[in-house]
């Protein structure tokens, strides 16, 4: 019996110390060798700070900036309250929310039919990509409040669409941190965000 205790206590101790310590170690040293800016977690810099992760979506809420996807992670995108609000469909406080939401952007561009991902929140409420259309939906504003051709920007995002993965998975989507970055090199920035 001590033999069998003495043999299952180094079994947890070497296997704890193998696959607790040494096996972690060795995948984290191994993705900062093969994929730094990955392991990293895609941190966008600008003179020097970061401004952002590619991953994780922001809010933006100045006319002069393209929005995001509503969040319903925390207070809004807030990466340690990751998740969906889970309301259903006939839940009142999903109702307004997105009648209030419809309502906005509908003044904001009245003869264009919203596209759905600027009213529905993803499952992770961090999705930091939108829609072609949804970016479309938005380029008046966007070349109104900086006084850019619509054109101008229609091509700053389609510089930033990203088609499906491997060619078949997802959808193509539009990068909103990196499309606002790039509007910002283009001109002057507005005046909040």
């Amino acid at each position: 019996m001590k033999k069998n205790l003495l043999t299952a206590v180094l079994m947890t101790l070497v296997t704890t110390v193998l696959f607790g310590v040494l096996f972690p170690l060795a995948i984290t040293g191994l993705a900062q060798v093969l994929f730094p800016r990955q392991a990293n977690g895609e941190l966008l810099m600008r003179n020097g700070h970061v401004v952002g992760s590619r991953l994780i979506g922001q809010s933006f809420s100045s006319p002069g900036y393209f929005h995001s996807r509503p969040s319903a992670a925390g207070t809004g995108y807030d990466a340690g309250n990751s998740g969906a609000s889970n309301l259903g469909p006939t839940n009142q406080t999903l109702i307004s929310r997105v009648q209030q939401d419809a309502d906005r952007l509908q003044a904001e561009n009245p003869s264009v039919a919203i596209p759905m991902d600027l009213l529905t929140t993803s499952g992770s409420g961090l999705d930091p990509h939108i829609s072609p259309e949804a970016a479309e939906f938005q380029v008046p504003r966007i070349a109104r409040e900086r006084r850019l051709s619509e054109d101008m920007v229609r091509e700053a995002v389609r510089q930033h669409t990203e088609s499906r993965q491997f060619g078949f998975l997802g959808e193509a989507r539009v990068n909103v941190l990196e499309l606002n970055l790039t509007l910002d090199e283009i001109s002057a920035k507005p005046a909040s965000r």
